[in-house]
This record gives structure tokens, sequence and C-alpha cells, in this order.
């Protein structure tokens, strides 16, 4: 109670800063546009066939939390951001491999502005795939009718034209905003869809069944201890002890144990759905061997599998790794702590320090992994365990959620801060 007081209390102050108070309400206005872009549609679709498509489809009910509503709607934005997630992760593995690409993400700001650049030009073949897949899935169940090749390129021209105004929102909300462009917006879309899938749930259930009712409850008390976990684990953090020989001080260097953040999850989500999307856009192909190829795609990549939730464990485990070794590389810190004379006690420092900060960053980032995975999969086994399905999207967005709010929490307390601090020193 008394941290929900404290980050309510830190909210208010916010409002009352100005700087952050402009970027606040610069925020505020990027979303509701993203909302009024949401229900925008694409011509030539039967919505109500879409919707109930989906509503019988898990993994494209998800891919639609994800792209915040604009995927059921089909709006000129359907295919949202996730072109762009794909490309910033195909952008950052070849970053790793790419000797040009390493040494141009080490140039500070005009690197990352370039890779970017970079990003941005490989998420428009990528919108235009995505265009085509879902066309495929669309025309497969008889919702969008056979169109003019004309009229089939003007639509993914539009929905590619959607990616690049929702990438420029984000941008927009980096540079201008509070909080992360791309988190931000699968935040407002979470935040709208989540009343929608609740109202699914009580209207569908059958609350005279004992069962349908304990089942929900249990539903509800796991998700509470997810977000407490999530809390948790967000708050967690190992203190590395730096002493200065010069300055005669001591003090530490943080190491969150989730370091990754959100990040994991919308790398995930993006990449788990498109097996399933491939195998449903293929599946009506005359070609036995393609057909069969994508009959067990999609059986394999179902919410309720166990193989789809192995294998999204895995995928979130592995992008959390993947994605802390891109934002703390221990040679770096060990450099600049041998610089400026710091040192880590009983520890040389160079290679000795860069060595220990990497023992001790993959052990508690394997903490941390291993529980993002967890929980990004416990949704799916409590749709096993509870046969509550509607829900389930909910406790999956409800990481995301809690996990936005913890980061945002942090920016707007480090520019209250920084506000306070200069107003003191004039």
């Amino acid at each position: 109670m008394n941290r929900i007081v404290k980050t309510l209390s830190l909210y208010l102050e916010g409002l009352k800063t100005p700087i952050l108070r402009q970027k606040i309400i610069f925020t505020l206005g990027i979303l509701i546009l993203f909302r009024f872009i949401a229900y925008i549609p694409v011509p030539g679709v039967n919505l109500d066939l879409l919707r109930s498509f989906f509503n019988q489809n898990q993994l494209l009910s998800l891919l639609d939390i994800f792209s915040g509503g604009t995927l059921a709607n089909f709006s000129i934005a359907a295919l949202g951001l996730n072109p762009y997630i794909n490309a910033s992760v195909m952008m950052q593995l070849l970053t790793l491999v790419v000797p040009s690409l390493e040494e141009l993400s080490k140039e500070g700001e005009y690197g990352r502005a370039k890779i970017n650049q970079y990003t941005r030009i490989a998420t428009i073949p990528l919108s235009i795939i995505q265009s085509i897949g879902m066309y495929g899935i669309l025309r497969s169940q008889n919702i969008i009718s056979n169109l003019s090749p004309l009229t089939l390129v003007g639509m993914i021209a539009t929905m590619l034209a959607g990616t690049m105004i929702m990438i420029f929102f984000g941008e927009l909300i980096n540079n201008y905003g509070v909080g992360n462009g791309i988190s931000m917006l699968i935040f407002a879309g979470i935040i709208a869809r989540l009343p929608v899938s609740a109202f699914q749930t009580f209207a569908t259930s059958d609350f005279s069944n004992p069962q349908t009712t304990m089942n929900i409850v249990i539903f509800m008390v796991l998700a509470f201890f997810l977000i407490l976990g999530i809390v948790l684990v967000e708050e967690a953090v190992l203190r590395i002890p730096i002493n200065y020989a010069n300055r005669g001080q001591t003090t530490y260097l943080p190491i969150k144990v989730n370091t990754a953040g959100v990040m994991p999850i919308i790398f995930a989500v993006s990449l788990v759905t498109i097996p399933s999307i491939l195998g449903q856009s293929l599946s009506s192909v005359s070609n036995p061997i393609i057909s069969s190829v994508a009959l067990n795609l999609s059986r394999w990549f179902r919410t309720d599998s166990y193989f789809y939730m192995i294998f999204y464990f895995l995928m979130v485990l592995g992008f959390t790794f993947f994605y802390t070794s891109v934002i703390f590389k221990p040679k770096d810190v060990a450099n600049e702590l041998r610089k400026s004379g710091g040192f880590v006690p009983g520890i040389r420092p160079g290679i000795a320090t860069e060595k220990r900060l990497q023992y001790l960053i993959n052990r508690v980032v394997f903490i941390g992994a291993v529980f993002l995975g967890a929980i990004a999969v416990m949704p799916s086994v409590v749709e096993k365990i509870t046969g509550v399905t509607t829900l389930t999207i909910g406790g999956t967005s409800v990481l995301i959620v809690v996990s936005v709010v913890i980061e945002l929490t942090r920016k707007i307390e480090n520019v209250v801060q920084t506000y306070n601090y200069e107003k003191l020193t004039y």
C-alpha cells in the first residue's frame, strides 16, 4: 500500500514539473492518435467474420493484443510494430556477426542512428511479406474476397504505410515524450483490449457451475501472485561494491535481475507467432507436402500445446541473455572502471574485472530469464489447468503492463529528481 501511495504521489509531482508535464501530454496525444488509427479499416474485409475467426484462434488473438487491436479491426496499421520488432532482432543479431555493423554500433549517436535507419529499411520487405501472409490466411477463411493484383498491391501498400506510421509515432515518443516508444504503444493497445478480454470471460462463463467459478477464482489468485512476482523481480538488484583508491570512497555497481526489461517478451511474441501464421497461410495450398507441413506448424504452435510452451520459454530465455549482452558489456564497464581508478575489491583491474562481471551477470540474468520465461508460459499452463481461455491473453499482457509501468515510473522519478536538483543549483 505504501508503495502504491508513493507511486501515485510521484506521478502527481511529475505533473507539477513543467518539462515532464509537456512530455506526458505529448505522449498521451500520440497514444490517442494511435487509437484513432486502430479503427480505420482496410476496405474489402468482413469485420464480423474476422472478429469471430480471431476469437477462435488463440495465437492470432495474442498477436492482435500486441498490435493494439489493429489486427482484429484490420485497420491500416493491422501489422502493428511486429515487422519493425522482427527487423530490430535481425539487425541486433547481425551486429554480433558482421564486423562493419559491430564497429558502427560503437560510434555513439551516429552509429545508433545509422543502425536505426537500416532497421527501418529492413522493415519494408518484412511488412510486405507479413501483409501477403495475412492476406493468405484471411483469403483461406473467406474473410476477404479474391482481390485483383492492383487492389492487392494497394492493400499491401496501405498496411506498409500503417506500420511506418506506428514506427514514426514510437520515435516521436522516444524523442519528445516519456517512456520507450515501442513499449508505450504496445502498452496502450493492451490496456485498450484488456476490458474486452475480461468481458468475454464473464459474458461466456456459467457462474451457476461451481467449477467455473472456482477456475476463475484460481486464475485471479494466480494473476495476483504473478503481478507480485513481476514487481519483486523488477525491483531486485545485485550491488557489486566498487572502490576508488584515488577518492577514498566505495560505491556500488547495480545489476538488475531482469536487466533486459520487457523487450525479451516482445521479441519472443513477435517471432513465436510466425510459424503459426505461416502454417495457416499455407494450409490451403494444393501441394500435399506443403499442406502437411503447414498443418503440423498450426498444430504444434497452438497456445495450449506443450511444444509451443517449451519453444516460447526457450525464446524468452535466449532473448533475455541476448538483449542483456547488447545493453550491458562487461568489457566496456571494466575499461571505464580502470580509467576512473575504480576496482572490485579483491579483483585486479582489466581482464580479471571483466571476467568477474561476466560471471556475475550470467548468474543473475539466468535467474531473471528463468523467471521471465516461466511467467510468460504461465497463462498457457493455467489455461490447461482451469480451462479459462479468454483470460489467457490478459494474463500474458499483465507481464508487459506491469513491466512498462515500473519502467515508466523509474523514468518519471529520474526526470523529477533532475528537475529538482537543477532548481536547487540556480
